[in-house]
């Protein structure tokens, strides 16, 4: 645990990079909250794989939050790629790093968690990162509704030049509503939750590639209130090499089988039902979602539901 660095203490912006988080910071918060009591400590997971080229701006974003409270852990897969340098150039105001092979992404988060002592936790993939000023809101929101077991605010997704696409503020946080993923989507990186709520509902299902933040989210909204908070937390990148756009098929397939999981068998036949507007793009899903044989023992009792609905249409 540590004081977040100043800029100046940092090493230098690569040539050519200006702004948040390259020669910005975010103002210094004092030692205490403002009512005198001490700032929660926020514990930050980082997985990465061979993301060199993203991923020196989401350490930069984290350590320059001037958070009193901060734990800062990186579990890298093993890259081949430059990120091994880039992550020793910040080493030593992190909680934590590792080099090695994994298992996969929910493999690393749980690896990083297992060494987190924070009040509150939060994974951050490395080609995302925080806005200014996010662990203030994050902790303000804490303060103000502390049962609660998540906090979530809105998330701005960018391409891979930066460019704003849109922005995702929480909707319905309950159960229900989060079960509704293709119109209710929210902001992983935007999405902080307490230890507690993830000793009781973690760790992330390590056979689940995709969707794993889906998944945990159901499990713990069964449990626990979600707050909204009502700023921006974070960005989250669109790029040709992010697993969610080059394995679509392979994303929506593992969102029925969590639907199925979770008991919203009704949910999954209305989306694919929907997909149904496009055959091709239904077919890659449905191909996708036979293939994991995790799915086999769920679909079996609703393959006939799916196929039925799907042949009124």
């Amino acid at each position: 645990m540590s004081k977040c660095p100043t800029l100046g203490e940092l090493p230098p912006p690569p040539p050519g990079k200006k702004g948040w988080p390259w020669t910005e910071e975010s103002e210094r918060l004092p030692d205490m909250m403002p009512d005198g009591s001490p700032w929660p400590r926020i514990s930050i997971v980082t997985p990465s794989y061979d993301q060199a080229r993203f991923i020196e701006e989401t350490i930069r974003a984290v350590l320059l939050q001037g958070y009193p409270e901060l734990e800062y852990i990186i579990i890298d897969g093993g890259s081949t790629d430059d990120s091994v340098e880039i992550i020793k150039k910040y080493e030593k105001w992190l909680a934590y790093w590792v080099s090695e092979p994994d298992q996969g992404q929910s493999h690393a988060i749980n690896k990083g968690f297992e060494r987190a002592s924070g009040h509150l936790y939060s994974w951050l993939n490395s080609d995302d990162y925080l806005v200014e000023g996010a662990l203030n809101d994050i902790a303000l929101a804490y303060h103000a509704a502390p049962t609660a077991g998540a906090w979530c605010g809105a998330c701005e997704c960018i391409d891979a030049t930066g460019k704003r696409m849109y922005i995702r503020w929480p909707k319905r946080l309950d159960a229900e509503g989060l079960a509704r993923w293709n119109e209710n989507s929210i902001g992983q990186p935007a999405c902080f939750f307490s230890a507690g709520s993830w000793q009781r509902c973690g760790p992330l299902d390590e056979a689940l590639h995709y969707g794993m933040d889906l998944d945990f989210w159901l499990r713990l909204a069964k449990v626990y209130l979600i707050e909204r908070v009502p700023h921006e937390i974070a960005v989250e990148r669109d790029h040709p090499e992010a697993k969610t756009g080059r394995d679509r098929g392979k994303m929506y397939a593992f969102q029925c089988l969590i639907q199925f999981r979770h008991g919203y068998e009704q949910q999954a036949i209305e989306d694919i039902a929907h997909w149904m507007n496009d055959y091709l793009s239904l077919k890659k899903r449905i191909d996708a979602l036979f293939r994991l044989p995790l799915a086999r023992h769920v679909l079996a009792p609703v393959a006939r539901k799916i196929l039925a609905r799907i042949s009124v249409h």
